[in-house]
Order: C-alpha cells, then structure tokens, then sequence
C-alpha cells in the first residue's frame, strides 16, 4: 500500500492505497472551509496551523496499515508554500522512521489522476483543468508525457467565481454559491463580455470579464436578491462559454476521441451540461472524476502515485522541496 498526504492548500487529508488493484483502502479530509471563510479566502499562515493539526490527527487512524506500506507520497508542487511543507514535513518524518521511499507529487498531475481512482488509467487523453488556482488544457499521452496547450494568461475559472462572490458580498468558497445563486437568477439580463471572443489565441483570461462584473454591481448601487441572482447567473454563462469557446478551437487542431475535466471547479453542474453537449456533437467521450474526488484530496494524490512506484520515480527523502509554482511542462 502506499500513504498519501495532501495539504497543497486548504484540505488536510491522507489516503491509503493498494498499489495492485488500485483499491482505496483509506481515505478522510479535514476541509478548513468554515474558518476561511470569515476572510473571504484562504489566509496560508492560518492554513497551515490547521494541517499542524489535522493532519497527524487524520495520521493516527492510519497506524493498522503501516505493516503494509511500500511507499510514502505527498504533493510537493504547486500550492502555498506554508501548507505544502506541512505535509511534506510529515512526509518526509515517516519515510525516514519507517524506512520507505518517498515520492513527490505534482498537485495537478493529482487532479488528472482523480478520474482513474479504483481504477486503471487509459490514455491518450485532452483534459481541461478548472480549479482555484488553475485553468489549463492538457494533453496527456501517459504519466509520464503531458503537455499544456493553453492557460489562463491571470485569473483561473475558479478564482474568478470566489472574487465574484466576495464582490457580491458572499461567501467562500464563491463557486458552489455562486452557482447555486445562478440557479435563480436570469442568465441574459446582464451581456458581459466573452472574453478573448475574438482572438485567434488559444488562451484563457478572467480579469477582464471580473471587472465587468464589478462595474456592474458599482452601478447598480444597493443590491436586491434578485439583483445578486442574475449577475450570478450572467457571470456564469459567460465564464463557462469561454471556456467552451476556446477548448472548441482545441477540439478542432487534435480531434480528441477521449475528453475529459478535472478539478474543484468540475464540480459545477452547468459547466458539466454545457461540455457534455458539445462533446455529444462532435462524438467524444467525456468524463469526469467523481463528485467527492473534483477536490483536493489525498485519494488523487495517492491514484498518481501508484504510477510514479511502478515506474521508480522516487525522491530524496532529505532533499524533496516545495515548489509553490510549479505547472506541467
């Protein structure tokens, strides 16, 4: 089995996995949702006490398996760099005490992993990637060979949606609200811009539409309930039909057979239909990771890492670092 540790923001949570039939033997999160949210974002010094102590609490239920384990894992890139050394620290402590080799995770590499949790992987595949801190189409021929084709040139599709959300005077995290907002209000009474609508670029932008909004709500002065409804509603249209404009145009240059969407902002019902249609037009299969799994956790972390063991990418238990910036190359 391997132990996985995820702590690359604002989830605390460790997984064990059998590495022949892929079995999630263990698994359990610890969200800090509910004190972030009184700042309306993730506060990283505040991150990271809460995995000093969620995490060897989550740790303590896993002692029965550590008989079994062949390897340690934990993601070490990207994320905040005082939360991803907390669970990097611990990483490192029990491949030492323990005796077993160590293996670094790339966060994002995590998400695309998600789809195949239980499971065996199938490759090649297009993957969009929506989270809070990344919007990005990837090509992913095997663990080993992924190549990003476009990226948000600022803002991620998730971000925007928590930057809305607190603009409105709501909570975090913005996407499930604003979201569930939208579902009340009129999706057309406000024409925000789509953006890059015109370019021939194959890149993704959200500061811009972001102003809209807030210019938006500056002239609208005292906001009604219903008011918040439709700038929700319109704001998602827009955020969801650039992704779809532009994801199209990668579509049309690699003609995927398989498709697939990954990360927290998957989770989003509308962005769902809206990509199944498309994918139905064209005959491409799309799928997606499981509700529980479009969020950061250790399952992902740990599905990855069964790939990185078979392979023997293994890391230097004393010299494994963050990397807070780190992408896919």
């Amino acid at each position: 089995m391997i132990l996985s540790i995820e702590s690359s923001c604002d989830d605390s949570s460790i997984a064990i996995t059998d590495i022949n039939d892929y079995k999630l033997i263990f698994h359990k999160k610890i969200s800090q949702e509910r004190e972030h949210s009184i700042y309306g974002g993730v506060v990283p010094e505040l991150a990271s006490r809460l995995h000093a102590v969620a995490l060897p609490k989550i740790l303590k239920q896993t002692k029965e398996f550590f008989p079994n384990l062949k390897a340690i894992a934990v993601t070490n890139e990207p994320g905040l760099s005082v939360t991803l050394m907390e669970g990097v620290m611990m990483a490192k402590a029990l491949s030492l005490s323990l005796n077993l080799p160590l293996i670094g995770i790339n966060h994002l590499v995590g998400h695309i992993y998600s789809l195949f949790i239980e499971k065996e992987a199938f490759f090649p595949k297009s993957i969009l990637l929506v989270s809070g801190g990344h919007t990005m189409i990837i090509q992913v021929e095997s663990y080993k060979v992924m190549r990003v084709e476009a990226k948000s040139m600022d803002d991620s599709f998730g971000e925007s949606f928590d930057k809305v959300a607190k603009m409105l005077g709501l909570g975090y995290p913005g996407g499930p609200i604003i979201e569930k907002l939208a579902q009340k209000g009129d999706p057309h009474r406000f024409s925000f811009p789509i953006p890059l609508k015109n370019s021939p670029k194959i890149a993704f932008s959200y500061s811009g539409l972001k102003n809209a909004v807030r210019v938006a709500i500056e002239e609208l002065g005292e906001l009604s309930e219903q008011d918040r409804a439709d700038i929700a509603a319109s704001f998602q249209k827009a955020a969801i039909e650039h992704l779809l404009q532009k994801t199209k145009k990668v579509f049309d240059i690699f003609k995927p057979k398989n498709f697939a969407i990954v990360g927290g902002a998957s989770a989003n019902l509308a962005l769902r239909e809206a990509f199944e249609k498309e994918c139905e037009k064209r005959g491409i299969f799309i799928d997606f990771a499981k509700m529980e799994y479009c969020s950061d956790n250790a399952a992902m972390i740990g599905r990855a890492a069964i790939e990185a063991y078979k392979l023997g990418e293994f890391s230097d238990p004393l010299g494994l670092k963050v990397n807070p910036k780190s992408s896919i190359t």
